[in-house]
C-alpha cells in the first residue's frame, strides 16, 4: 500500500525544515530555474484538487520550461527536477485523494504541457518515481538503518542513494536529486564536525568556515534565503508604519528578492489580510451572541456559537478560533 511518507522518510533527517518558506519564496528550482510561470490560474470557482490545495499552483512548471528548451522540434530532454516537483505537489494529496486519481491528474498535467515523446517518457518516470517512494517507505523500515548517529545516518543515505540507483538511471538521478545530494552531503559534514569530540572549539569553527567557503552558489544561497526574507519582511513592515503602499512594498520585494517571490510575499499578504477580517466579523458576531443571549441558558448560548462558527468556519479553521477569542 501506498501511504503519505512521514518527513522522515522523505528527507531522512537531513533536511532543513526551517529553510523551506523561505525556499518556497526564493528558489523555484536551484538547479534548472525557468520562467515565471506561464501556467494560467484556475477558473474562479474552480474546486481545487485537494482540498489542502486551495489557493495553490501545482509546482514543477513544465510549461515554462517547454518554452525555454523546445524550438518546435522534439527534445529527448526531460524536466527531471521540474517533474519532481509536480510528481510532489500532487502526492502530497495521498489521504485526501486515492492514488490511482492523484496519477491520472499528474499524466493529464503532463499531456497537457510536453510533447508526445516527451509525454510518454516522463509518464514512465511517474511510475518509477511512485515505485522508488513505495521503496523508501519499506526502506526507513530497516532496523539495521535506525539511530541518529553519524554513521547511521550515512547509511541511510548511502542506503536511499543504492535505492535511486536500481530505480533511475544516471541523468534522471542527477536531474532529480543532485542539489538534494549537496545539501545533505553538506549538511553531514557540518554534523560530524560539530559532534567530533577530538576537536578544539577553534578547530570545529575552522572547518566550518572551510566548508562555509566551498559550498556551492546554489547551496548559499537556500542557506541565506531565511535570513534574507527576514530582512525583507522586517523592511516591509516599517514601510508599512511608515505609510508605504502596496505597490510601494511590492516594488521593494522585487528588487531585494525577485518577481516572483514578491508576488507570493503579497498573496500570503492578501490571506492574511482576509483572514484578519473574517475574525474581526465573527468576533463581532460572537460579542453580539453574547451580549443578547447573557440572561439565556448556557445551552441556548453555546448552540447559537456553535451554529455562528459552523456557518463561518471549516473544521480545521474552528480550532484555531480559541486563540482570537481570549
Amino acid at each position: 500500500m501506498f501511504t503519505k511518507p512521514a518527513s522522515k522518510a522523505i528527507v531522512w533527517g537531513l533536511s532543513a525544515l526551517a529553510l523551506l518558506f523561505a525556499a518556497w519564496l526564493l528558489w523555484p528550482d536551484a538547479e534548472n530555474p525557468v520562467p515565471a510561470s506561464t501556467t494560467a490560474p484556475a477558473p474562479a470557482g474552480a474546486l481545487p484538487f485537494a482540498k489542502s490545495m486551495q489557493g495553490t499552483d501545482p509546482d514543477g512548471d513544465l510549461k515554462a520550461w517547454a518554452a525555454a528548451h523546445n524550438s518546435g522540434q522534439a527534445s529527448a530532454a526531460l524536466p527531471y527536477a521540474e517533474l519532481r516537483r509536480l510528481f510532489d505537489y500532487y502526492l502530497s494529496a495521498i489521504g485526501e485523494r486515492d492514488l490511482a486519481s492523484i496519477v491520472q491528474q499528474i499524466r493529464l498535467a503532463i499531456d497537457q504541457s510536453l510533447e508526445p515523446a516527451q509525454s510518454a517518457a516522463a509518464k514512465h518516470l511517474l511510475e518509477r518515481y511512485i515505485e522508488f517512494k513505495r521503496a523508501l517507505v519499506e526502506l526507513e523500515k530497516n532496523p539495521t538503518l535506525n539511530g541518529s548517529g553519524i554513521q547511521a545516518i550515512r547509511a541511510r543515505f548511502a542506503a536511499m542513494q543504492d535505492l535511486r540507483a536500481q530505480i533511475f538511471s544516471t541523468e534522471e538521478d542527477r536531474g532529480m536529486f543532485e542539489f538534494e545530494d549537496v545539501r545533505d552531503m553538506d549538511a553531514l559534514a557540518r554534523l560530524e564536525i560539530t559532534e567530533d569530540k577530538t576537536l578544539s572549539a577553534a578547530q570545529k569553527r575552522d572547518r566550518l568556515a572551510t566548508l562555509d567557503a566551498s559550498m556551492p552558489a546554489a547551496l548559499r544561497a537556500s542557506h541565506d534565503a531565511p535570513r534574507v526574507v527576514i530582512k525583507v519582511e522586517d523592511a516591509a513592515k516599517t514601510m508599512r508604519e511608515n505609510g508605504a503602499s502596496d505597490d510601494d512594498i511590492y516594488r521593494m520585494r522585487a528588487k531585494e528578492l525577485n518577481p516572483q517571490a514578491a508576488s507570493r510575499l503579497a498573496e500570503v499578504d492578501r490571506e492574511e489580510q482576509a483572514w484578519k477580517q473574517r475574525i474581526d466579523a465573527y468576533l463581532a458576531a460572537r460579542a453580539k451572541i453574547l451580549k443578547d443571549k447573557a440572561d439565556a441558558p448556557e445551552s441556548e448560548r453555546q448552540a447559537a456559537l456553535n451554529e455562528l462558527q459552523n456557518a463561518q468556519f471549516d473544521a480545521d479553521e474552528r480550532r484555531r478560533l480559541a486563540a482570537y477569542e481570549q
